[in-house]
């Protein structure tokens, strides 16, 4: 971590410091209008649909889709595009399976949180808790992986170390998190959604213009190393069709993305959310393809020496084939989206610690709001300190954070809400053991204990081991099954 490339220039500090301006004035604005804890957790229920769009594109692509993705396409070619093929159906399904019903729970059951759902669905304390336990121990790690991605960002802007720039950024982030709560993620989050989909269009310009178009840059891939643009890219069909499947599936069980369905203002517009959540992810993926593609052809060309790193794909490419004010708007752009999913992570975190571990013990807590912005700080310091341990045990905590989230909520929340044949017994059972496999088999393989075949995921693994414990367990305990499901979540789960 000592070597870290900075990229400090006038014009990307100066649009970087503009940027940040902006963010403050937002959080002051959303400052004033959080008064109470819905405020603070849901926005009021009063977030419009674009609003929702944006804010939603922005904390799924976060910042690895302008930095780690087109590393991975320039590492792995065309198959490191499994990893974003769900696109095209994740919203369509989250809309689907998800959103409307999350929506009317919270009119119903007055829920604010995922854990509440699953406590809802299944009147279990039990479930609720363990949900809550499994989404706190993910976000810490997650956020850590984020938080660690926005002090290189800072410091690669600023040329301030890494230790300023995981601190100040944290500082900054937690600024507007722990004041505003939500409200002022959702609309930072829109600015920021809206600032990540037009420099990713601008940026795909450039690509075409260095490449010679789309049929240029095949021409020059294809003559060098045919693999990298096959079916499977560099990797294993196993590989490959591991990534969609968990990015595919996975994305009905990511908490700061489910979670802010409870905050739409009119239900009746989820019908237009895929079309827009779909719309504004291919803007935002062109720079994911575009800088991986581009990149690889230039250093067939020779036109750029091998990188040392592929993380430097994007940096690379912008600062010799872009403007240096195109440059610098991509630079704010992923401190604006890590920004985007650390604020949601803290929200959803402190929402576990302040609301659902209490509820499912029995002693809610009676002044949520305050209790919630100390939540924020705490698990803000203790991502940040993780964060300053090691970038390998923090990329570990990313990945471990990630199959946590789709193992545990997965089966209990999406597949729960949609069949009525799901049991208490079933989901406790479900989320135990994602809880117990990706921690178990996460560390193996960190550790170099244990390994699983080439294109075989924990992730993956763990997915479909709690769905088929799910399942089998709630045929086995199924005549509870219509009993235990209550009359008003019947009605939600049949609308």
């Amino acid at each position: 971590m000592t070597d870290l490339p900075t990229y400090t220039q006038p014009v990307i500090v100066a649009v970087a410091v503009g940027y940040f301006a902006v963010v403050v004035a937002i959080s002051v604005w959303a400052a004033r209008r959080t008064r109470t804890a819905n405020d603070f957790f849901l926005a009021g229920k009063r977030i419009g649909l674009i609003a929702l769009a944006l804010s939603s594109m922005s904390v799924t692509v976060s910042g690895f889709i302008f930095i780690g993705g087109p590393g991975l396409v320039y590492t792995m070619g065309l198959g490191g595009v499994f990893l974003i093929l769900p696109a095209a159906i994740t919203s369509s399904l989250v809309a689907w399976v998800l959103a409307r019903r999350m929506r009317l729970l919270a009119e119903v059951r007055g829920v604010m949180t995922v854990s509440d759902a699953i406590g809802a669905r299944y009147q279990s304390p039990a479930a609720q808790g363990l949900s809550a336990v499994a989404i706190l121990i993910a976000i810490v790690g997650y956020t850590a992986t984020n938080i660690l991605a926005l002090g290189v960002v800072i410091h690669a802007i600023f040329g301030v170390g890494l230790t300023w720039g995981i601190w100040g950024g944290m500082a900054i982030t937690l600024a507007y998190s722990a004041s505003g709560g939500i409200l002022a993620g959702i609309y930072n989050d829109v600015m920021q959604g809206t600032l990540m989909a037009v420099a990713s269009v601008l940026v795909f310009v450039f690509v075409l213009q260095a490449g010679g178009g789309m049929s240029g840059l095949s021409t020059t891939i294809l003559a060098a190393d045919a693999r990298f643009l096959s079916p499977w890219g560099t990797v294993t069909p196993l590989a490959a069709l591991s990534l969609f499947f968990v990015f595919g599936m996975g994305t009905l069980g990511q908490p700061h993305v489910v979670h802010k369905f409870y905050m739409l203002r009119d239900p009746r517009q989820l019908k237009w959310y895929p079309a827009l959540m779909t719309a504004t992810l291919v803007l935002t993926l062109l720079i994911y393809v575009g800088v991986g593609l581009a990149v690889k052809a230039l250093v067939v060309r020779g036109e750029l020496p091998p990188l040392a790193s592929p993380d430097d794909a994007t940096p690379s490419f912008l600062l010799l084939h872009t403007p240096i004010l195109l440059a610098a708007l991509v630079f704010s752009g992923v401190a604006a989206a890590i920004m985007s999913t650390v604020n949601s992570f803290l929200n959803v975190g402190a929402a576990a610690i302040t609301h659902d571990l209490p509820v499912a013990l029995g002693r809610p807590l009676s002044n949520e709001l305050r209790v919630g912005r100390l939540s924020t700080i705490a698990i803000s310091l203790a991502a940040a300190l993780l964060a300053q341990l090691s970038g390998t045990m923090v990329a570990f905590l990313g990945i471990f954070g990630w199959g946590l989230f789709a193992s545990t909520l997965v089966p209990s929340l999406a597949v729960g809400l949609n069949w009525a044949g799901a049991t208490r017994a079933g989901a406790i059972a479900s989320i135990s053991t994602g809880l117990v496999v990706t921690l178990l088999f996460e560390t193996m393989a960190y550790f170099k204990v244990y390994s699983f075949p080439v294109g075989v995921t924990v992730s993956g693994l763990s997915l479909v081991l709690s769905m088929l414990v799910f399942f089998t367990v709630s045929w086995f305990t199924r005549r509870s099954a219509a009993s235990s499901l209550p009359a008003d979540v019947r009605l939600v789960m049949e609308s």
